[in-house]
């Protein structure tokens, strides 16, 4: 089709929407309510047209486009329009622009600012309403919100979680929980995906910031932190780095700076997650093929907690397929606060652990009562990668200058298997490398160590691998196809747990993230988010893994080192003790008080 766009012809293909046809063809029209991860909505009206014809202005992310059409974003009656409506959301909306988490990042001040609002035609909100919700993960302040509705849209498409609802009608419209219970009485996972979509401080990340200034402050304390895979492609983004950016060296650098002891990498027990969770799958799979036993298989990964609580809440009953293994995260803290601690002689009760995680969920595991096999809080505090640079610009730390450094020892050696834990499928890919090798002593059939099949952004994958050729301990899988599938967001997971649970699936294995794009669309990088940005920050994981000397997680040295001197073997007592755990059933929203 032709459509006419301030004067211009353009080319429309049925079915777009003005706003497509025009971020199509670089012609900017503002938005609020519009993001390209959920469905339309044109609630907000700053995206409005004039259309020639057309009896009143048009929200141009709801208004098809159609041939012939005549379309003008930059008239006086639009801007007019434009302005008095965000006028009236700045006049609703209880700023603190000075002390807000968003006030270098608001959509909604960027706004005025380009529309040049200098005052407002009437009394704007200048007290509180309503009191701050505040979860180990996520903060909520309903003052800010301007009922764009993206949270709701998130956790209902996206997610399919429906923690929040609109309610109320006219001006008392408000986003609430279930009875308005809070977000800790209803089945809200933390994953944070609210955080990444709102576009002002009404939601954000409960901060961790000062317990770790003070941290490092006091010489009292031994202070170790662990960076997460994902945060290296991500972290660039907040200095003002392309998004993909690998940054792995200076983050090393800059952690150095900021006063942390030891400077350790989840990847390692990512890598020693893989040991583990693979043992378990190949017990599972021999308790079912040689001993009948049923109900173990499928099995799920753990590492994503939002997935973990998600699990408990909506398919309690199907908690035995969930993989036994502690995320990366927490398998971490119990080891640095016994193997690490006892190597050099550090008291684990002056011994603080702090991890930069893509996550705001992983502060709700840190919580959990059961994460305390040192006999201490196995992680003290998690920072996401947006709290970390901040820390950094508070110390006047820009990225862009930091120096290249190294991880220390021993928990800074990693292989590519477990970069790629950052990217969705990448969890499944580094288990296949190691279990195949384990099980056949060859390398797994695909160019490279690539598993494609199990890479990619379409919501859920599925592979099947034949196994063949394998050793005398593994008769039993001779000839065996094993089928595995992965999906990422809990609206992709309820899809595979939905035939799971009805009995339709045939898999062996698989992985399930709670974010879009796996860690790496994770509640806690840096905003905004989109499909493009998550695909540049999977590359930078996928060339992070291309250039690491090791490739697979079994030939990592400092593990096989681990399990000489410390854990003895896979899934042994000892490593069950420190590095596996339990789950909960959970009901969907608590009794109503």
């Amino acid at each position: 089709m032709d459509i006419h766009i301030n004067g211009k012809k353009y080319k429309a293909v049925q079915g777009e929407t003005i706003l497509e046809v025009a971020v199509k063809n670089g012609i900017k029209i503002p938005t609020l309510c519009y993001h390209s991860d959920l469905c339309l909505a044109g609630n907000c009206r700053i995206c409005v047209v004039d259309v020639d014809g057309a009896k009143t202005l048009q929200a141009s992310c709801t208004a098809m486009a159609s041939n012939g059409m005549k379309i003008w974003t930059n008239t006086p009656k639009v801007i007019k329009a434009r302005k008095m409506n965000i006028q009236l959301l700045l006049g609703s909306h209880f700023g603190e622009c000075y002390t807000c988490p968003r006030n270098s990042n608001c959509e909604l001040l960027k706004l005025a600012e380009e529309h040049g609002i200098e005052e407002l035609p009437f009394p704007k909100k200048s007290k509180r309403t309503r009191e701050l919700e505040i979860t180990p993960s996520l903060t909520r302040d309903p003052d800010k919100c301007i009922m764009c509705g993206r949270c709701v849209r998130t956790c209902e498409e996206l997610q399919g979680v429906h923690a929040v609802k609109p309610i109320g009608r006219s001006n008392d419209v408000r986003i609430e929980t279930f009875f308005g219970q809070g977000l800790m009485h209803t089945s809200c996972t933390m994953c944070g995906q609210c955080i990444n979509r709102c576009p002002t401080g009404a939601l954000y990340e409960t901060s961790c910031i000062q317990p770790v200034w003070d941290a490092l402050a006091d010489p009292d304390k031994y202070v170790v932190v662990q960076t997460a895979p994902a945060v290296r492609a991500a972290l660039g983004e907040e200095f003002g780095m392309e998004p993909g950016t690998r940054v792995t060296g200076k983050m090393v650098a800059a952690l150095r700076k900021l006063g942390f002891n030891k400077i350790f990498d989840t990847q390692f027990t990512a890598d020693l997650t893989i040991i583990e969770e693979g043992t378990e799958f190949l017990t599972r799979l021999k308790r079912t093929l040689v001993g009948k036993e049923k109900g173990l298989l499928p099995m799920t990964t753990s590492c994503s907690p939002g997935w973990v609580k998600y699990i408990e809440h909506f398919y309690p009953d199907l908690l035995t397929h969930v993989s036994t293994c502690k995320s990366p995260q927490q398998m971490f803290g119990p080891l640095a606060k016994t193997y690490f601690a006892e190597k050099e002689g550090i008291n684990p009760s002056k011994m603080l652990t702090v991890s930069i995680m893509p996550c705001v969920a992983k502060k709700y595991e840190a919580d959990r009562p059961e994460m305390n096999a040192s006999g201490y809080k196995d992680v003290d505090y998690v920072l996401t990668t947006r709290e970390l640079a901040k820390m950094m610009k508070t110390a006047g730390l820009d990225l862009k200058d930091m120096p290249v450094e190294e991880y220390d020892n021993p928990f800074g050696i990693s292989t590519g298997a477990a970069v790629i834990f950052g990217a969705t499928g990448g969890v499944m890919e580094a288990a296949l490398r190691t279990v195949y090798e384990i099980v056949t002593g060859r390398e797994v059939p695909f160019k490279n160590l690539d598993i494609t099949p199990v890479r990619g952004m379409e919501d859920v994958k599925e592979a099947e691998i034949t196994i063949e050729g394998v050793t005398a301990e593994y008769k039993f899988l001779e000839g065996a196809k094993v089928r595995v599938a992965v999906a990422h967001s809990l609206g992709a997971a309820k899809k595979v747990m939905d035939k799971v649970k009805s009995g339709e699936a045939d898999y062996h294995f698989i992985e399930i993230m709670a974010c879009p794009g796996g860690c790496l669309g994770g509640g806690g990088q840096p905003i905004p988010t989109s499909p493009e940005i998550r695909k540049a920050r999977a590359r930078a994981i996928y060339e992070e893994d291309e250039s690491m000397a090791i490739r697979k997680s079994h030939d990592n040295p400092a593990i096989k080192k681990l399990y000489e001197d410390f854990l003895e073997k896979p899934n042994s007592h000892k490593a069950h003790e420190l590095l596996h755990t339990h789950y909960l059933k959970r009901k969907r929203f608590d009794k109503v008080k």
